[in-house]
């Protein structure tokens, strides 16, 4: 399909309508297309908070939920279509029959973006965090940039930018496909002048049922960067780095690793050339590799090592990644978003550096088509050995709303293979678990791209009675 197209996407009081608007990228577009002028209207069959309410907030809450033909009319300049729209849409088939230009979000993006200098970050896993790390010292330094990252970061008021007036533009790079229409995973769409590859792990299997399917996937992101662009990659990661060594040879490939640290007193330090240590609010080995892919990535863009390790110091996370729900004098609750083996891996392991002493109880719900598959558990394997004790969540509904083969608690543990681990299935079980949970010298980690069923580990802290909400 081509699309190139005669619309200036830069023009504003241009109309533009979203078909399910209520994902996290869709509806930051959205609000970031009205804050620069476009007329947005939207509708989906369900919106949760936090895109629910952003999107009141701004005046652009469908008035009903559904489907509805008449919210696309022939006065429409375009039609974005989100990835968790059915193919037989109606309003898609409607837009259809007008001939309205219709985008994936990725497509639409890389066309507004055409005359930047785009930043991207993929890999299977970090890549928000390493997105977050380039919008947060860019800010730091005043530089404006366009962007589109996976979660909250401080400072921002949105997952979304698009009229900064500056000549940047940073996206995170998801390997999902793109739209109903579109079987492009996204981040092939944005032909980056530099690109950032961290590393890679199998996912996403209804989609990339075999590993060398997925694993092209990030041989042709990297393929498609721009004529004498540029390419950080993780030389920690072997996959990685076979890729990179395969690229073109007038991509300028730029390797990093694991930033030397140190853990002292609860705190991870950053150790300078000079031995200087550096304070951070980030932890875990997989965070100081973020770091180095970040510092290489602002480098590049002009950013002083000096002014970098400055701005590094002031960085919280991004919202959702290893943050901190409570703590209390001898304990800490942590949420992650982690539900990839290797991310989970990644955070278990990030918990267990930073209190090496403490006992650390795991919990991890199974909420995406790939982790929900019994034929992918296996990948699970070793994920969760750091953790003393572990719970494995799962809503059964959730497999039912996926279209999956029942679970049983037996492959759940099979896959795991770790030797004190528990299935639950209920927000109750969750509840009942957590009030006889000793809480004495141990970390409490939630990992989830879901909810839990509806259960609130926030809530931990106050039912102990003695815990401090989030720093």
């Amino acid at each position: 399909m081509d699309y190139q197209t005669s619309m200036n996407l830069n023009n504003k009081n241009k109309r533009i309508h979203f078909i399910s608007i209520g994902g996290a990228a869709m509806h930051s577009l959205a609000l970031a297309l009205d804050q620069a002028g476009w007329k947005v209207t939207g509708s989906d069959d369900e919106i949760r908070d936090p895109s629910r309410g952003r999107l009141e907030k701004a005046g652009l809450l469908p008035d009903s939920d559904g489907w509805d033909p008449s919210r696309v009319d022939p006065g429409l300049d375009a039609v974005i279509l989100g990835m968790h729209a059915r193919g037989d849409n109606p309003e898609l088939a409607r837009a259809r029959e007008l001939g309205i230009r219709i985008y994936s979000f990725p497509e639409f993006l890389y066309q507004r973006s055409r005359d930047r200098k785009r930043v991207v970050v993929g890999g299977s896993h970090g890549k928000t965090t390493v997105t977050s790390i380039i919008l947060h010292v860019l800010n730091h330094e005043g530089i404006d940039c366009d962007f589109l990252v996976g979660a909250k970061v401080d400072g921002f008021d949105n997952l979304a930018r698009l009229d900064s007036g500056g000549d940047l533009a940073v996206f995170e790079g998801d390997e999902y496909l793109s739209s109903p229409l579109d079987p492009l995973p996204k981040f092939l769409h944005y032909r980056p002048h530099l690109a950032v590859l961290t590393g890679i792990a199998w996912d996403h299997i209804n989609v990339f049922p075999d590993y060398q399917g997925y694993l092209q996937q990030f041989r042709e992101f990297v393929s498609r960067i721009e004529p004498s662009g540029r390419l950080v990659y993780c030389s920690d990661d072997p996959e990685v780095r076979r890729i990179a060594d395969a690229a073109r040879p007038d991509i300028v490939k730029i390797p990093y690793s694991t930033h030397p640290y140190e853990v002292r007193a609860g705190r991870f330090f950053l150790m300078r050339k000079d031995k200087r240590l550096l304070p951070l609010q980030l932890f875990g080995r997989h965070n100081m590799q973020n770091i180095s892919a970040a510092a290489k990535v602002c480098s590049s863009l002009g950013v002083s090592a000096e002014d970098f390790y400055l701005a590094i110091q002031s960085f919280r996370g991004a919202s959702r990644r290893l943050q901190r729900l409570g703590e209390g004098d001898d304990f800490t609750v942590y949420l992650d978003f982690a539900h990839a083996p290797s991310k989970v891996k990644a955070t278990v392991d990030a918990v267990r550096e930073l209190h090496p002493d403490r006992s650390l109880v795991a919990c991890l719900e199974l909420h995406t088509y790939s982790s929900l598959s019994s034929a992918f558990l296996s990948q699970y394997r070793g994920s969760l050995d750091a953790a003393d004790s572990a719970v494995v969540f799962f809503d059964p509904a959730a497999v039912r709303l996926k279209r999956l083969q029942p679970l049983a608690p037996d492959e759940i543990r099979a896959g795991f293979q770790h030797r004190n681990l528990t299935v639950m299935t209920s927000a109750e079980e969750l509840e009942e678990w957590s009030q006889g949970l000793d809480l004495d010298e141990s970390s409490l980690l939630f990992m989830s791209s879901g909810n839990f069923g509806g259960f609130k580990p926030a809530e931990i802290p106050k039912l102990k009675g003695r815990g401090k909400p989030e720093r």
